[in-house]
């Protein structure tokens, strides 16, 4: 029995188990699981390094293999929702979407057989369990960059488990999420270290200071700071759309929608949770206010309508929206020219003439486009559009009443290196527009939301994320959900917000931190790799 409890494959498995609890399961996460991103990496790196691993013969195949172990049922738990939006809205049959969870599954596992690989390299390497363990931050910081790099799905690093705590993610203004990755896998290699120690006194000395480490910066999460200050409101629509519907809105249809449109356009005041949706919150109705000033924005969000930017009906309705309102207009559609077709944001000022769009750059594979289409030409049905759609060229920013504002569609939330771009472009408040309907009543949209709600932390700006069918909500740069609107209902949300234009290190320097990281694990491999071919 206790060689299955070393067996560094099982406790691979288990791992993985762990690393899934500190991530949304299936609605917004209760703060307390936050903790298990602390220790969910420990029984893998205690299998990868413990004497009777490293006496095993083929050590760094098994290594390797027991890390791949972990990512790949990893990736299963906290990504099972593809399956759900290739079965329901891909019309994909059970089987092929359950085998588009695995293959997705299947090669993003290696950037953890990576990781096993490189803990068991160092050991073999420097005889010592020191230097791996010193080095475990280093090489999870660097995948995770690689896994945005060269896959481009960073899809929940380690650091979005500690989103909420308002101490640790001090460090995302200037490293970006990789430094809360960073301190997270430190503490798992310490506890790993005490466990792994020989002489009972290191293990208490090692345990009890890593155990007091993690309670201190688990403490963050009760200290929040101060509360933004707000300078103006937004309206955000919520249409809930059905994307599994053509939503072509012709004759009277059309009239209906547009009409909805621009009365809620028009609101000043909406009933709201305050911050999250959670299952036992109550709506509140706030206090409305007569003769209030013009709204700092309207925006429509990603949306499967009938809302197209060469559209004569399109220019209307956006025209009556901004002068209605007095306020600049963002609205989702797809965006035409003469170069092809684009998923865009268009942008309305004032008095009612569109200055411009932005083209989304960051396209979703296999949802806007596919990929390879010679060898996947089963997929062709699962994009809505007849063509595939085609890639925007420029992170544009708007300016509209004195303020900048910058527009990123869905996925692009998830990519911490270009969102940031806005802000060194000079936009005060960040206009994130979703259609989160894809997902359905998955974990995928509050896992997408605490993505988000990163690149607020990282930048120091308001987002305004704007969906589809939820979670509407605004955002502060401290990462905070003021208030938001209830999931799969039409309705609208009116939310306070401000202006900010100052640069963090992050926004001017990027991943500058996890490339340092990459730079040193690329010379500690290469120092492990000449050492063990010496021998």
């Amino acid at each position: 029995m206790r060689s299955y409890l070393r067996n560094p494959i099982l406790l691979g498995l288990l791992s993985a188990v762990l690393l899934d609890l500190p991530f949304p399961i299936a609605g917004p996460m209760p703060p307390w699981r936050a903790v298990f991103s602390w220790i969910a990496l420990v029984p893998l790196l205690y299998g990868l390094l413990s004497e009777s691993s490293f006496s095993a013969p083929r050590y760094l195949q098994r290594s390797a293999l027991a890390g791949y172990a972990c990512g790949v049922l990893w990736y299963i738990l906290n990504c099972y929702w593809i399956y759900d939006t290739m079965l329901y809205y891909g019309h994909v049959p059970a089987p092929g979407a359950a085998g588009i969870v695995l293959l997705y599954s299947l090669v993003l596992g290696l950037y953890f057989a990576l990781f096993g690989f490189l803990i068991a390299l160092c050991r073999k390497a420097f005889r010592s369990n020191t230097i791996p363990l010193a080095l475990a931050p280093f090489f999870w910081a660097a995948i995770e960059l690689a896994a945005s790099r060269i896959t481009s799905v960073p899809w929940d690093q380690l650091g979005y488990a500690q989103v909420d705590n308002f101490l640790l993610t001090r460090l995302a203004p200037f490293t970006g999420v990789y430094g809360i990755s960073f301190v997270l896998m430190a503490a798992n290699a310490l506890l790993a270290a005490a466990l792994l120690a020989r002489s009972i006194h290191t293990r208490i000395r090692l345990g009890v200071g890593a155990a007091l480490l993690i309670v201190l910066f688990q403490l963050g999460s009760l200290f929040a700071p101060k509360s933004a200050s707000t300078s103006v409101f937004s309206v955000m629509l919520q249409p809930n759309l059905d994307v599994g519907m053509d939503n072509e809105w012709v004759g009277p249809v059309w009239d209906e929608n547009a009409s909805w449109i621009l009365e809620q356009s028009r609101l000043t005041c909406t009933p709201a949770y305050i911050g999250l949706p959670w299952p036992a919150a109550k709506l509140q109705q706030p206090q409305c206010s007569q003769n209030v000033p013009p709204p700092g924005v309207v925006v429509w969000p990603e949306a499967q309508s009938s809302l197209g930017s060469n559209d004569p009906h399109t220019i209307d309705l956006l025209r009556e929206m901004a002068t209605s309102t007095h306020a600049p207009v963002v609205a989702g559609m797809l965006g035409h020219d003469q170069t092809g077709t684009y998923n865009s944001g268009v942008f309305t000022i004032p008095d009612g003439n569109v200055i411009g769009r932005y083209d989304k750059i960051h396209l979703v594979p296999f949802g806007e486009y596919v990929p390879f289409r010679n060898v996947f030409f089963f997929a062709g049905h699962l994009t809505q559009q007849l063509v595939d759609l085609q890639r925007g060229t420029d992170r544009k920013v708007f300016r509209s009443n004195g303020h900048t504002f910058g527009i990123f569609i869905c996925y692009e939330s998830i990519f911490a290196d270009e969102v940031r771009q806005f802000a060194k472009n000079g936009a005060e408040v960040f206009v994130n527009i979703s259609d989160d309907g894809w997902y359905g009543d998955t974990s995928a949209p509050w896992q997408h939301l605490n993505m988000a709600r990163m690149r607020s932390i990282e930048n120091h700006r308001w987002i305004l994320l704007d969906t589809n069918n939820g979670i509407t909500t605004a955002i502060d740069p401290q990462g905070r959900t003021t208030v938001s609107s209830p999931r799969n209902i039409r309705t609208s949300l009116v939310a306070r917000y401000g202006y900010e234009d100052d640069l963090t290190f992050y926004a001017r320097h990027g991943d500058l931190f996890a490339m340092l990281c990459g730079i040193i694990s690329i010379a500690a491999a290469a120092m492990a790799v000449r050492s063990v071919a010496r021998r």
